[in-house]
């Protein structure tokens, strides 16, 4: 789909899952500095996918049949999981998950 324009969307839960590492980081363990690094180039790293192909990427492998494939971005210690859906001429890049490398990720 190259020069395709994505919209971008986000899921609640991505939201939640990035507030809690971003106060765990700042308040927890006392860095509000690497929190908002964190915070900055979580954004970043969204913004550069959705201008440059989100499905040029290799899907996540799943066991499980899915409307649409998962796609995954590293930021740091964590992975940020999109899907892309069509929706009548255009195409959206929906932000779904925000999760630590380490986390187990068999149940999300």
């Amino acid at each position: 789909m190259l020069n395709q324009k994505y919209t971008l969307r986000y899921l609640p839960l991505f939201y939640e899952e990035l507030e809690a590492a971003v106060l765990y980081i700042a308040s927890r363990l006392g860095n509000p500095s690497a929190a908002e690094n964190l915070l900055n180039n979580v954004e970043n790293a969204i913004l550069e996918r959705v201008n440059n192909n989100p499905e040029g990427y290799e899907p996540v492998p799943s066991r499980k049949k899915r409307d649409y494939p998962y796609y995954r971005i590293y930021v740091g210690n964590y992975i940020v999981y999109y899907v892309v859906i069509p929706e009548g001429n255009e195409r959206i890049m929906e932000v779904r998950r925000f999760v630590h490398t380490l986390q187990n990720r068999d149940n999300i």
